[in-house]
C-alpha cells in the first residue's frame, strides 16, 4: 500500500499539502507518483500567480501520460521548487520530501482529507 504521512493533509486527486509558516507546500503522494510512472517533465505557475483550490496548477508529464495537478487550497504562489523543474524524477524518488510550489494566504482546506480518510479512500481504490 502506498504510504501516507501523518503530518499531512490530502486530496481525493493525490495531492497533500503540508503547513510551513504562514503557508502550505503542496505535492504529489506516493500512490500518485507510482501510478504516473516515470516522471520526466513538470511544468508549475509563476511566483504570485493564483491558484485556486480544485483548479489545475500545472501537468506533471510521464512515461504513460500528461496529468493535470490540482490545487488542494485557494492562493497565490509564494515558491516554486526549482529542483523538481531540473530533476522530475525526484518526485518518483521522494514524493512527500518533493514539494512542488508554496502556497500563501491560503484559503479553502474544507475539502482536505485528514491522513485516515486518505488511506481509507486508497483502501477502496485497489
Amino acid at each position: 500500500m502506498a504510504e501516507v504521512l501523518k503530518d499531512r493533509k490530502y486530496t481525493k486527486t493525490h495531492e497533500w499539502i503540508k503547513e510551513e509558516g504562514d503557508g502550505v507546500l503542496v505535492g504529489l503522494t506516493d500512490y500518485a507518483q507510482d501510478a504516473l510512472g516515470d516522471i520526466v517533465f513538470v511544468n508549475l505557475p509563476e511566483v504570485d500567480d493564483a491558484v485556486e483550490e480544485g483548479a489545475s496548477f500545472g501537468e506533471v508529464e510521464s512515461v504513460k501520460a500528461v496529468s493535470d495537478v490540482y490545487s488542494p487550497v485557494s492562493g497565490t504562489v509564494d515558491a516554486i521548487n526549482e529542483e523538481v523543474l531540473d530533476r522530475p524524477e525526484a518526485v518518483n524518488e521522494s514524493p512527500y520530501d518533493t514539494w512542488l510550489i508554496r502556497v500563501r494566504e491560503v484559503t479553502g482546506c474544507e475539502d482536505l482529507l485528514e491522513p485516515e480518510a486518505y488511506e481509507a479512500l486508497l483502501a477502496e481504490t485497489k
